[in-house]
């Protein structure tokens, strides 16, 4: 007997619409969800990098979305096609990743997919799994679903090849592969980002050529990052679900005022009509910063908690609004003749000593004590309370 999924129409409409770019065919896929018929809803994520942004949770929260309906998502982890690396969007070949880097970026995924969806309910799929076992005649029918005239007309590939770049075959290769996990898991919707739509559109493609019912198209609306850009964890730009309570806050504060609807509308769960009255308020002059607040404590409180939320609350109030210095601060054991940098470096407060080096001559890095800017990138690691960029804080011990 066939599952039944709610078709509630208010729940659909929202659905169809809420961070919704273009739904391709749109009046297909409402009627299929008012009939209540149960469809496979796939997702394809590649693991190129160990942390999952803001910016990639907005498909994974409308997967679940179809999942508190009824429908039965599928999430490809790409495994195999993160070897290749998506070009969707990008103005130059993304470099090739080793098995190697692609398992070290898996050992904590699904974790950070499961703050989201119910993966106890969710068909969890490694395309590795048809891929590596692909024969070159197999591979020759899949390629033979699209032509180089096609994909030459790629937006960005087309720009590339005006302005003489090279464009590799692999690349080509990519919105077929992803085409083919459609097949393999016999999709009925697939959702992705904006800028994903060729390769969406490529599943109905590929699912033609092997016989199958052409799959519905959802494309989503793309999150702004922290400098103004697409939210891409190739840029930095990113707030990532691995962030601390703290970190997370201080980074959704951090994001422009004209943002903070579109934030509000993607990244939590607030009713739409709730929304409006947060823009009307913004309208009629509130204070940005109160509402500003109530963004980043949401946010926070989704992936870390209520009480996470309210704690980083409280020490970003404390930190930058009273010019203090958060309860919580890093205390760190190190002898003096050791250098700073490579006592951060080390506890992860940064990335590397280039990174320091580079905050070192912006003035980001302070004595909190002695209120001294600090100069010299060499210095020691000496006893002292330190603020490193923005919103990292460390208390040195000695």
């Amino acid at each position: 007997m066939e599952t039944q999924a709610n078709t509630d129409p208010a729940k659909i409409e929202e659905l169809l619409t809420r961070g919704v770019e273009e739904i391709f065919v749109k009046e297909h896929l409402k009627s299929e969800l008012l009939n209540g018929k149960s469809l496979r809803i796939k997702l394809g994520i590649d693991p190129t990098s160990p942390a999952i942004h803001l910016g990639r949770a907005i498909p994974l929260r409308k997967l679940k979305a179809f999942q508190d309906l009824g429908h039965v998502i599928v999430l490809i982890i790409g495994d195999y096609t993160a070897r290749i690396a998506d070009p969707s969007d990008k103005l130059e070949k993304r470099p090739m990743l080793s098995k190697e880097e692609i398992q070290d970026n898996l050992k904590g995924y699904l974790e950070q997919i499961g703050k989201i969806i119910d993966l106890s309910k969710t068909e969890v799929r490694y395309n590795a799994e048809w891929f590596d076992n692909m024969n070159w005649i197999e591979l020759g029918k899949l390629l033979e679903s699209f032509t180089v005239q096609q994909m030459s007309r790629r937006r960005n590939f087309k720009e590339r090849l005006e302005k003489g770049e090279d464009v590799f075959v692999v690349e080509f290769m990519y919105p077929a592969f992803q085409g083919y996990d459609s097949v393999m898991i016999k999709s009925d919707v697939e959702i992705g980002g904006f800028d994903q739509l060729f390769n969406l559109q490529a599943g109905r493609t590929v699912q033609k050529k092997y016989g199958q019912k052409e799959q519905d198209i959802m494309t989503l609306s793309m999150l702004v990052g922290t400098d103004g850009r697409k939210m891409s964890s190739s840029w930095g730009n990113v707030i990532s679900l691995l962030d601390t309570a703290d970190d997370m806050f201080g980074k959704v504060m951090a994001i422009k005022d004209d943002l903070m609807i579109s934030y509000f509308t993607l990244c939590t769960d607030m009713s739409l009509q709730d929304i409006s009255g947060l823009e009307d308020q913004l309208k009629s002059g509130a204070n940005p910063k109160n509402i500003k607040t109530q963004l980043a404590h949401e946010i926070v409180r989704i992936y870390h908690g209520e009480d996470a939320a309210v704690e980083a609350q409280k020490s970003f109030e404390n930190t930058f609004s009273k010019g203090g210095i958060p309860e919580n601060i890093t205390v760190i054991e190190a002898k003096s003749d050791e250098m700073l940098s490579d006592i951060l470096v080390v506890h992860k407060i940064i990335e590397s000593k280039t990174d320091f080096k580079r905050l070192v001559e912006e003035g980001a890095v302070s004595n909190m004590d002695t209120s001294e800017k600090i100069s010299d990138f060499k210095q020691g690691a000496l006893a002292g309370t330190y603020k490193i960029g923005k919103r990292r804080f460390v208390k040195i011990v000695n």
